[in-house]
């Protein structure tokens, strides 16, 4: 075979990313060491080098695997791994790349790093030991990444004279544990790092009971072909390439899929259609390009696409929502604070998050589920977040590039926890937390005039009227009758309704669940800043949620919050605007409110209007009578 045909021969072989587990001291560089020794897959100056520091470290050992991945001094002095340490090396089969990761608790996170691109964890037991908990969490951590393949190798068999029994025990005890997750291909192999047992050879005469194959075979024949996603084109932008007038071009790395050259596709937010005119690569232009490949592609039509953009197919689209529900490995010695905001680093896109809800934590031990309001280091959590600007997503089960992220520290700069999106529930019913931290703001030191002054002015107090039910129950009509009475008796007051804001400050929001709640986030906040101004904020939203409605205080202040049921039958609605609710009766509109969606009733309302009795002019002077006893207007 001549250089030619051999590069081509070694370019065509697969590659297979593994990484080790384990608590510290279980032999995972141990292994990786002898591997790569009985291998053939070490340079002589590197073993020489190996020999000469082992000899310093331990006398007793000719040759200390652990050094050849444990590189750094620290590592070698303290006798564990700290850092990820990676070797590359190929076999007439298959090419790998090994992830050598720390087992020590406190460098959890460089296990996550080290595991997030594998295809296969190998988790290592101690045989005299048993399965730890530290083992159970690099296990769990695995799952959660989505590792399709697992191995279990028992080390240290000779420890415990290569005993059948203490194999089977804790295989059975791992098995139970491995039960509780999300392993789809799961293997025992009994084995001595040390000796080279069952490592790159099988060990007949230490261990005839063990029928397997050896470690060394499986990594070679295990398939993994079926591990990519070909299926979901994902494309996010990184750069926008314009070296010249005449051509523009989008580069980035293929999270999953294939794209090819004449695809139709679509681009995410704007939603627009387009079609592939080229795919350019340093060496050359392609016909397709598939996961994994770093391309530029050009399309046929001019369009706006920037940086956090993606490219995908229009039939085939993820998720775009500002909220969504996580796995979170917390990676930081500070614990998660769910009062702060963090950025999160999701493919190209930065954005703001903030936290909605901890659902519960993990007990790696027991699995069970534990309520908490933080996370602390290593620990791994479900958590609810919000995000600043949308995110477009595939639940990491099913598409890893596009359902993964980071969550990097504002002040630091640190990366503090990685995450995993879920598919449990639909985004639209993930609890919403739309309150803000109780304190001051800025604007305030600078005043020089006081909002008693204000208030003192229009000889009123400052509250906001939030009027909630169902589409057409008169609710925008009461409102805007309410700013008249108080003007006529010189109050100041300034009505907001969903039609008004929905074409200014919230045109860009739909009509989700989550943007429903954005927008009346928005109008609670202007709320309080009307208020904060001696202003009467007048409100008038369907606002169908309960809980929601019950964090509208927390934003304005809840001696200012007054909240006002415009109770109306379905049926009065109908009599009032007959064609929205033909459309909505005949499936034209979803997620109607009272139609196709539900409408919680106010538990505890500081005034009903009962609209199916009341005329628009007797609801509006009810509120003007209500806030003249509770003295929030005076003559």
């Amino acid at each position: 075979m001549n250089i030619e045909e051999f590069l081509k021969n070694d370019a065509e072989k697969d590659l297979l990313r593994f990484s080790t587990a384990g608590s510290v001291d279980d032999g995972k560089s141990t292994l990786i060491g002898r591997l790569l020794h009985d291998s053939k897959q070490i340079y002589e100056d590197q073993l020489a080098s190996v020999k000469k520091a082992s000899g310093k470290i331990n006398a007793d050992l000719e040759i200390d695997f652990a050094l050849v991945t444990d590189g750094l001094k620290a590592e070698r002095e303290q006798g564990i791994t700290i850092d990820v340490a990676y070797r590359y090396f190929s076999t007439p089969k298959r090419k790998f790349i090994i992830a050598d990761t720390p087992g020590h608790e406190q460098y959890t996170r460089n296990m996550a790093t080290g595991a997030s691109t594998a295809n296969l964890a190998i988790v290592l037991i101690d045989a005299r030991n048993g399965v730890l908990t530290q083992s159970k969490r690099h296990a769990f951590i695995s799952s959660l990444l989505g590792i399709p393949h697992m191995v279990v190798a028992i080390n240290k068999m000779d420890i415990v004279n290569y005993s059948e029994e203490v194999f089977e025990r804790i295989k059975k005890e791992f098995s139970e544990f491995a039960s509780k997750l999300n392993i789809r291909d799961l293997h025992f192999i009994p084995m001595s790092a040390l000796n080279g047992d069952n490592v790159v050879e099988p060990s007949p005469g230490n261990m005839p009971w063990y029928k397997g194959q050896c470690l060394m075979e499986l990594l070679e024949n295990i398939y993994i072909g079926s591990d990519r996603n070909l299926i979901d084109l994902r494309f996010p932008v990184q750069y926008v390439i314009r070296p010249t007038q005449d051509f523009r071009g989008y580069s980035g790395r293929v999270a999953s899929g294939i794209i090819r050259k004449g695809d139709e596709i679509m681009v995410m937010p704007s939603m627009k259609k387009n079609r592939v005119k080229s795919i350019i690569t340093f060496d050359g232009e392609l016909n397709e390009a598939v996961v994994g490949e770093s391309v530029t592609i050009a399309l046929e039509k001019e369009v706006d696409i920037s940086r956090g953009d993606m490219i995908v197919h229009p039939n085939n689209l993820p998720s775009c929502e500002n909220h969504f529900e996580a796995m979170v490995v917390w990676m930081s010695e500070v614990p998660l604070d769910p009062a702060k905001s963090y950025h999160i680093k999701h493919t190209s896109n930065m954005t703001s998050i903030s936290i909605d809800e901890i659902r519960y934590k993990i007990d790696v031990n027991t699995m069970h589920r534990l309520n908490t309001d933080s996370l602390t280091l290593n620990e791994i959590g479900r958590v609810v977040f919000s995000s600043r600007k949308k995110i477009f997503f595939d639940p990491y089960s099913k598409n890893k590039a596009v359902g993964s992220f980071i969550i990097i520290d504002k002040i630091s700069n640190n990366t503090i926890a990685a995450g995993m999106i879920l598919d449990r529930l639909s985004a639209d019913k993930l609890p919403k937390k739309i309150s803000r931290p109780a304190e001051a703001s800025n604007y305030k030191n600078y005043r020089m005039v006081s909002t008693e002054e204000k208030s003192a002015r229009y000889s009123q107090s400052p509250v906001t009227l939030w009027l909630t039910g169902l589409v057409s129950s008169g609710k925008r009509e009461i409102a805007w009758k309410i700013e008249k009475e108080l003007f006529d008796k010189g109050h100041s007051a300034i009505v907001m309704d969903a039609s008004t804001i929905r074409s200014g400050i919230c045109r860009e929001l739909e009509f989700t669940q989550s943007d429903r709640t954005e927008n009346i986030r928005r109008a609670a906040e202007i709320s309080r800043m009307l208020n904060d101004n001696g202003l009467v904020s007048v409100c008038a939203f369907v606002s169908p949620d309960e809980s929601v409605r019950k964090q509208l205080s927390s934003i304005i202040g809840q001696e200012r919050f007054i909240e006002i049921y415009v109770k109306a039958s379905l049926e009065s609605c109908k009599k009032r605007n007959p064609a929205i609710y033909e459309k909505a009766l005949s499936g034209e509109i979803e997620n109607f409110t009272g139609v196709s969606a539900p409408y919680d009733e106010p538990v505890s309302p500081a005034l009903t209007l009962n609209m199916n009795s009341m005329t628009v002019d007797e609801a509006a002077a009810s509120v003007i009578d209500y806030m003249t006893k509770n003295s929030f207007i005076r003559n």
